[in-house]
């Protein structure tokens, strides 16, 4: 039985790539390529990634966006490690050690149109592959590398967005958070700590009792007792 038969599909949003289906650099890097040239197309501010694990609170990422201006160099996600990575340059002697900050994409980042722009060289018709390749780091790597390494824009660390690297049943405060995720820890789920309105059973992720308590008003959502 569909418990869930009003929530939206993803209808003409679905957009296909052709990359692989695989979680290689290069699959990685195809489909960030093609997400980055889709905007560029679209004419919109932001640019702004999320993983398909994600659950995206629409609402705290305009109001987060909205302190910054989409014509300046914006970079704002959460690093995955506590420190910056190096792109060794094997393949590049141009490059011989780079060191950069950068936001994983398991937690979501944004870029505004401003920084997208000046990322062309390293990143349109095809070249997002070719920097990918050429440092030999996948596509959220890439990013980094391109906006701090090479353009010198410092990324803008935000502890609002969240991966499954994280022990994410220590979240509070729901509503003010722009990603969730959810994920396995080794002794049972790795998820936010809500209790309503669906059972762990029906909505394993979370996200759908997360959506009820922010948007009350969604149709499928039960009515509060």
């Amino acid at each position: 039985m569909d418990l869930f038969p009003d929530v939206p599909q993803t209808g003409d949003h679905l957009i296909n790539t052709n990359c692989s289906e695989a979680h290689t650099r290069q699959a990685l890097s195809c489909k960030m390529s093609q997400e980055y040239e889709t905007f560029l197309r679209s004419g919109r501010k932001w640019f702004c990634h999320v993983d398909d694990d994600n659950y995206v609170n629409v609402e705290a990422l305009l109001e987060l966006l909205s302190h910054y201006q989409s014509s300046q160099d914006v970079y704002i996600g959460r690093p995955s490690i506590g420190r910056p990575i190096q792109a060794t340059g094997v393949s590049n002697p141009l490059f011989p050690c780079v060191e950069f900050w950068f936001a994983t994409g398991g937690a979501g980042f944004c870029l505004s149109r401003g920084l997208a722009l000046r990322m062309e060289p390293w990143t349109s018709g095809g070249a997002f592959t070719d920097t990918s390749e050429m440092i030999r780091l996948p596509d959220d790597c890439t990013v980094g590398f391109i906006v701090e390494g090479l353009l010198g824009v410092g990324l803008i660390h935000s502890p609002r967005f969240h991966s499954h690297l994280e022990t994410l049943g220590l979240l509070s405060d729901l509503g003010s958070q722009v990603t969730l995720s959810y994920g396995s820890l080794e002794n049972g789920r790795n998820t936010v700590n809500i209790r309503e309105p669906f059972s762990t059973r029906h909505d394993p992720t979370r996200f759908r009792s997360v959506h009820c308590l922010l948007y009350p008003d969604t149709p499928w959502c039960p009515a509060p007792p």
